[in-house]
């Protein structure tokens, strides 16, 4: 988020972190550690500051896929609803996340990233207060499709602005930041759920996710908007005051104003684009197929219905099943980790397929042992060891990679258009995949529902083979100068 990052290269800007951080210590691992001594604490203060508001809103998405798994059991032990009402409670925030991403594209463009945030915490707030205080299933499936409008605007503009305001050696490392509070939020939607449930209170577990969403809605006041965003309303003089807040030296900032200005200064027609150009119409169709591929990994099954999961694994206790969820979000976070160490160094290509495989491997194995029976301990802790270790897979690969893929590949003028369109999908797709789970597993059978997103993983790797570019510390105008001049997909970044 050029053959690798060169960080010292002069003509590449470079963005500063302060060592005595905890967050740096970590994100140190990747090409973020490689950063000049000579740095001033107020723009390291800063630039860690922007990172982890914009990543703050993915911390409000975990929280509300993580959350559900919890307070669906005591939803429909108290209003004695049907496995396919528990579908729709589960989906229909996915149908407000599909509504509200294609309305992202616009708002973005017009009213900025960091206004678009702000109205995605606003939206966070009012849902989560709606979901706690329903009144009945209509009631809650109504606010947590509100509350839907807010994760599609945020999982739109939050990956968009970091991918813009980052340098594009450490683009990756900056966008798996987001990826990490997503998990962050799922862990901590797990924790909640845990102790919240030894009171049986599901409108605490919904309701209480507005908290973060007030704190997001105070930071979002003080961040800077996009450079690029600015550029692109002639506003040169506003970008260069962000870009002096964020880089240290004035040649770097010169430096990014005259590349961004070349081709980012451009207006945004992507509709019209893609009627007209058959190139964006390959960066918007590769977009969307990664984004189905990431939920047909089947992540989301496992997100949304763990303690459904478990069960089948042998853990009889609603108790027992919410303690082994929360070592699946604890994995789910850990694995990310890696993604952040590694997606700099190792490029995006190889780190996907090891993902593929892992989820492939974990998955089959699930689906072997549901088929044997699940008769003793051992075999227990065998299905949940495979569970834990497709988690991981997808954690240091799909689920961060996808993201930062979908915004780079877009070229400037369709960017907007192109990442919007991607992430419509990914919820559509998202939508389709859990209101229809708990409908496989009683057609199709647990093992053969298992096996089916295995055989998808291995599918998923060949397509990342066949037409995914690497664009490990390349800038996103070569990327979009690439595809414009029609080169390959899988040669954008060369």
């Amino acid at each position: 988020m050029e053959s690798g990052p060169k960080t010292n290269c002069p003509a590449q800007p470079t963005l500063f972190w302060p060592a005595s951080t905890r967050t740096y210590q970590v994100i140190s691992l990747s090409t973020l550690s490689q950063q000049s001594a000579g740095t001033t604490a107020r723009s390291s203060q800063y630039c860690l500051f922007v990172c982890l508001m914009a990543a703050l809103a993915g911390l409000l998405f975990g929280l509300d896929i993580g959350v559900i798994s919890g307070a669906l059991p005591f939803i429909a032990k108290e209003y004695a609803v049907t496995d396919r009402v528990q579908e729709w409670i589960v989906s229909s925030m996915m149908v407000g996340a599909a509504i509200g991403s294609v309305g992202a594209g616009w708002l973005s463009w017009r009213l900025g990233r960091r206004y678009a945030l702000g109205l995605a915490a606003i939206l966070f707030v009012a849902g989560s207060l709606w979901s706690g205080l329903a009144g009945g299933p209509a009631y809650l499936i109504a606010a947590r499709t509100l509350l839907g409008l807010a994760v599609g605007i945020a999982s739109f503009t939050a990956p968009l602005y970091l991918s813009e305001i980052a340098p594009r050696h450490a683009r990756g490392a900056m966008i798996s930041a987001y990826q990490l509070m997503i998990t962050v939020g799922i862990l901590a939607a797990f924790l909640s759920n845990i102790g919240l449930s030894y009171i049986a209170d599901w409108r605490w577990m919904l309701g209480i996710i507005a908290a973060p969403a007030l704190v997001l809605l105070a930071g979002v006041a003080a961040l800077p908007d996009s450079p690029r965003w600015l550029l692109q309303r002639n506003r040169e003089a506003e970008a260069r005051a962000v870009l002096q807040r964020l880089y240290e030296r004035n040649e770097d900032v010169e430096t990014e104003i005259r590349e961004v200005t070349e081709q980012n200064a451009q207006p945004q027609h992507g509709w019209g684009l893609l009627r007209s150009n058959s190139n964006f119409r390959r960066s918007v169709a590769l977009g969307a197929v990664l984004q189905i591929f990431q939920q047909l990994t089947g992540i989301n099954v496992v997100m949304y219905y763990a303690p459904r999961i478990f069960g089948l694994a042998g853990f009889a206790s609603h108790e027992h099943q919410l303690w082994a969820t929360v070592v699946v979000g604890l994995v789910n976070v850990l694995a990310t980790f890696g993604a952040i160490a590694l997606v700099d160094k190792w490029g995006r290509k190889p780190i996907l397929y090891t993902g593929c495989g892992v989820m492939a491997v974990g998955m089959g194995l699930l689906s072997l042992l549901l088929k044997l029976g699940l008769t003793d301990v051992a075999s227990q802790l065998l299905a949940v060891s495979a569970l834990l270790f497709f988690i991981a897979g997808f954690a240091m690969s799909a689920g961060p990679l996808v993201w930062i893929l979908c915004s780079e590949i877009q070229p400037q003028q369709g960017r907007d258009f192109g990442i919007a369109v991607s992430t419509f999908v990914n919820w559509t797709a998202n939508m389709v995949v859990a209101a229809t789970f708990l409908s496989l597993l009683s057609f199709a059978g647990e093992s053969n529902t298992f096996l089916i997103y295995a055989l998808l993983n291995v599918l998923f790797a060949v397509v990342v083979f066949f037409y995914v570019p690497e664009t490990r510390g390349i800038s996103l105008e070569r990327i979009g100068r690439n595809l414009m001049a029609g080169k390959r997909l899988k040669d954008l970044g060369k």
